[in-house]
């Protein structure tokens, strides 16, 4: 077996990379030339290049894609640029302002790991008779007992990015090939200057790639102009406390720029979009123990029926907590039941669930009950 585990030599085994323009991809690239695989660069060209040239710091903008192709010459590999922005933003940029619309906190890198890079660029791959397709993201991918692949938190908790991934299907995780998971960033970026790159000292892209300095609003509002609409803040009680400029510039959890004076600390406890109106509270109403979970894809076998202990992280940034997992009666939906209570749950989010470091699966958070047992609507 071959280092990504074919059984013939690295020149036969031909892979396509996924090549952004930063230093991971690249340096993706660059192990596996060394290691004498055929290798091919497919870059995607995922939105306006006029908006790309201003955000030079963001995945697959114009200056990322010059960067890409001046990696792949400096390694001696072709280089393909494919024009992906309409699909993008039927897939992507028009679910994320839909579901603001809904009231809901999105997280756009989810879906378009699950829409276009794993799904539209897979086939690609495919289509170049590519035995593998290699990302570099930070994660590992190691076979089970059953033969089939499974997906480990990185080596590196600090650049773990399996939240990202969840959406993975068993099909596309036995194609899909991590050289980096096994890494750390330091050594990525020395490895990034002994192969000569360009992108050795570039900075990590921090911002969702479509939105221009972190202006979600302002994005949101030109694709949904009534997301923009303004409406009522109100208490948990439903008394009138002031007005807000529109639910688009809120998320559960959040404290401050809700633009209420208050004797105590005031939080957004959840947005109703069809009134309009965002409901504040003290922390304690921001409490939640059980989270349900929509479009569930599992990699972990059978739910049994008294459920399954795991850990969950309810947002990319926040540690993993204890849960246990039930199948729920609807396909595709599942419910966890939080040990200990957690603060600021937000529909639009996602659960993703661990066994230990292995992925199990995950889903979008739908709804979330108060500790009383009370439910709210996502």
């Amino acid at each position: 077996m071959n280092s990504l585990g074919f059984a013939k030599a690295p020149g036969e085994t031909r892979v396509v990379v996924a090549m952004s323009g930063g230093v991971d991809s690249s340096v993706v690239a660059g192990l596996l030339k060394r290691q004498g695989y055929d290798v091919i660069g497919i870059t995607l060209q995922l939105y306006d290049h006029g908006a790309a040239i201003a955000k030079k710091g963001a995945c697959c903008a114009g200056q990322d894609i010059h960067d890409a192709r001046m990696v792949s010459e400096r390694l001696g590999i072709p280089h393909y640029v494919l024009d992906y922005e309409s699909r993008f933003r039927q897939a992507v940029i028009d679910e994320f302002a839909d579901s603001y619309v809904r009231g809901e906190t999105p997280i756009p890198c989810i879906r378009c790991n699950q829409r276009v890079k794993f799904r539209d660029l897979l086939e690609t791959a495919r289509d170049l008779d590519a035995d593998c397709l290699a990302t570099g993201h930070y994660v590992q991918r190691v076979l089970g007992d059953d033969g089939h692949s499974q997906l480990l938190r990185g080596a590196d908790p600090r650049r773990d990015q399996s939240y990202f991934l969840y959406t993975t299907t068993q099909a596309q995780l036995d194609y899909l090939r991590f050289p980096l998971g096994h890494l750390e960033k330091p050594e990525v970026r020395r490895l990034a200057e002994e192969f000569g790159l360009i992108v050795a000292d570039k900075p990590d892209s921090q911002d969702i790639c479509f939105v221009p300095n972190g202006d979600y609003a302002s994005v949101v509002s030109k694709l949904r102009p009534e997301a923009a609409e303004p409406g009522e803040i109100v208490d948990v009680q439903g008394n009138v406390l002031g007005r807000h400029d529109g639910v688009i510039h809120f998320t559960v959890g959040q404290r401050k720029g809700i633009g209420i004076a208050a004797s105590e600390p005031l939080y957004v406890v959840r947005l109703d979009a069809a009134t309009r109106r965002v409901v504040v509270g003290p922390r304690e109403a921001l409490a939640r123990k059980v989270v349900g979970l929509r479009e569930l894809n599992w990699l972990g076998g059978a739910i049994p029926a008294e459920g399954l202990d795991v850990t969950v992280k309810l947002r990319s940034a926040q540690p993993a907590v204890a849960a246990r997992i039930f199948a729920a009666s609807e396909k595709g939906t599942a419910r966890l039941e939080l040990y200990s209570a957690e603060y600021g749950v937000a529909p639009g989010q996602a659960g993703v669930v661990y066994g230990g470091e292995r992925l199990l699966g995950g889903g979008w958070i739908a709804r979330a009950e108060t500790l009383a047992g009370a439910e709210l609507a996502a």
